[in-house]
């Protein structure tokens, strides 16, 4: 259950890293531009943990999918950028695998 929890930290990290890119401003702007820095060594520091017990395949996949759609929802809230019905259709999909990666693998570290 703990790697669960080390994926999900992971992801938070990431998203949150990613989201401070935007506002670093080329990493002209220092607070955002050490969030993202302490945000990714914290990302890659979960996701290590989290390879141990799931395949990184597995792992890889639902952190960037699950990161892909958090980015863009922020993107919207946050940041005003607007998402079109095929980039929501893409996304709906990317969560379908993940979801059917939780689901159905036996790969996934159960």
């Amino acid at each position: 259950m703990k790697q669960w929890l080390f994926l999900g930290a992971a992801i938070i990290s990431e998203v949150i890293a990613t989201s401070a890119m935007k506002s670093s401003e080329g990493f002209t702007k220092l607070v955002p531009s050490i969030v993202v820095v302490l945000g990714y060594i914290t990302a890659f520091y979960f996701l290590s943990l989290t390879l141990k017990t799931i395949p990184v395949g597995i792992a890889y996949a639902i952190w960037a999918g699950l990161g892909i759609v958090l980015i863009a929802v922020v993107g919207w809230i946050v940041h005003g950028q607007k998402l079109d019905i095929p980039a929501m259709f893409g996304m709906a999909l990317i969560l379908l695998g993940v979801v059917v990666i939780n689901i159905f693998s036996k790969t996934g570290g159960h």
